[in-house]
């Protein structure tokens, strides 16, 4: 899997003062899918979360703030599908290597509930930039308490249901770089949603005389590759294009992966195209 496989967000955007009925106004919206295999409940949670439209809305207003006020880079729902295929993925590589998910060891839940977790926890993890990007997270965590529950509810009575609702919360506010994260769940979230960089992914334009570095080294990035490793449960490679890509690496993914609970298991390599030697990336467990 690689981060270029994700769906288009193809929304039209309303201009202010536009006269548009209210079919205009909704855009046709983007499909929430991830591969749910032989796991019924994460069917059902992702059937739901396709199905509600305060969530989709969220996810568009994010983009609005990010994107068009605030000139960064994508948070709306093509970051949320691809970041929930990704942080699936690191979950499903890390139990293949014998890592077990934080709610299997301390609740006695299931694999397959920990895949509920980091789904959910992935399509929640950034709706508070709909309020406003500095503690996004924290709002996030605000807007998202009540609708875990609502998207969970019937899939799991209580006391599971406040179980699975702060696990999942635990990854929303977990996310953000400085944070410790507890679970290997919200670790896959936050490691998950660092790895959507790939080329193209940064929209800050360009300008002449003032390129922004996260732009540039946003563009360096070709493709990001996710496969079982050799010696650890997951082997990320990075291909660049050119050097200035090792931002994303140093600034970015790094400390999310030092400050998650999963750093151990997971070996990150850079390689430019067309150079024959590879940059191994070290990550601290601190």
């Amino acid at each position: 899997m690689t981060t270029e496989d994700r769906v288009t967000d193809g929304a039209p955007i309303v201009a202010e003062g536009d006269h548009v009925s209210p079919q205009e106004a909704t855009p046709e919206r983007a499909i929430f899918h991830v591969p749910a295999r032989h796991n019924p409940r994460l069917q059902e949670l992702v059937a739901r979360i396709d199905a509600m439209t305060e969530l989709h809305q969220l996810w568009r207003c994010a983009n609005v703030n990010a994107v068009d006020r605030a000139g960064i880079s994508d948070h709306g729902p093509t970051h949320v599908q691809i970041v929930a295929n990704i942080s699936l993925k690191l979950l499903r590589l890390l139990m293949m290597g014998g890592v077990e998910p934080s709610i299997v060891r301390d609740y006695g839940l299931t694999p397959q509930d920990a895949e509920v977790v980091v789904v959910l926890g992935a399509a929640l993890h950034d709706i508070g930039m709909s309020i406003h990007r500095h503690e996004h997270e924290t709002y996030s965590l605000i807007l998202g308490a009540p609708i875990a529950r609502r998207l969970l509810a019937g899939l799991y009575e209580e006391p599971l249901l406040t179980i699975m609702t702060s696990e999942t919360l635990h990854a929303v506010i977990a996310h953000r770089s400085d944070e410790r994260t507890y679970t290997i769940e919200a670790s896959s979230v936050k490691v998950g949603d660092a790895l959507d960089m790939t080329q193209g992914r940064s929209r800050i334009p360009f300008e002449a005389g003032a390129v922004n570095i996260h732009s540039l080294s946003a563009a360096a990035v070709e493709r990001v590759i996710i496969e079982r490793g050799e010696t650890v449960p997951i082997n990320i490679e990075v291909i660049l294009n050119n050097s200035a890509g090792l931002f994303q690496l140093d600034e970015l993914l790094r400390p999310k992966i030092a400050s998650s609970s999963i750093a151990p298991y997971v070996q990150v390599e850079a390689r430019i195209e067309g150079e024959i030697e590879k940059r191994l990336l070290p990550v601290y467990n601190i």
